[in-house]
């Protein structure tokens, strides 16, 4: 793994509603921006692949806004973000997973941060799971279609237990894996 530039920072203690993004490659579908406001984020985390920085000057104009670089980003911010919040501490990467298991260097990161959360992009695979101790999570991607995956973002509640859901863009409904 290359030589990474990581930020650390901390979420307001009140902060209980996070909305997470990835892979906008410079065009959110039409409609993400109007159901990330509905949630009424506290926070947005885009986690990486953002192509068009004018892509995170409308996330922002919603709620404070955490970014990463992604694999194609050359936009300079940090390539990790360590979020810290009373409930969770959360390890932000762009590339984070090889299939449903967390990338070896990244779940050592993650422990030696004291993350218990990893957020991740890339894939444009929406996905929750659990690896050696550490929840994994990718939003999924609110930016063009790639193969037949859907257009979905992620939600984090933190309060009073950790949730972790993914929202349609379609249709601004919940979104559940087809089976």
């Amino acid at each position: 793994m290359a030589k990474l530039i990581q930020k650390q920072v901390a979420l307001p203690g009140e902060a209980r509603r996070l909305v997470v993004v990835a892979d906008t490659h410079s065009h959110p579908h039409p409609d993400a921006y109007r159901y990330i406001a509905e949630r009424e984020p506290d926070a947005i985390v885009h986690a990486g692949d953002i192509g068009d920085s004018a892509v995170l000057d409308e996330l922002a104009r919603i709620a404070p806004l955490f970014a990463i670089r992604g694999n194609i980003d050359s936009i300079d911010l940090p390539d990790v973000l360590v979020l810290d919040h009373p409930s969770l501490r959360v390890l932000v990467v762009h590339i984070g997973v090889y299939g449903p298991k967390l990338r070896a260097e990244v779940g050592k990161l993650a422990r030696g941060e004291g993350a218990r959360l990893v957020v991740c992009g890339h894939s444009h695979v929406p996905f929750i799971g659990l690896d050696r101790g550490l929840y994994v999570f990718n939003p999924g991607s609110i930016g063009p279609r790639r193969f037949q995956l859907p257009i979905v973002f992620g939600t984090i509640e933190l309060a009073p237990t950790i949730k972790l859901a993914h929202v349609d863009c379609e249709t601004g409904a919940a979104w559940q894996p087809p089976g």
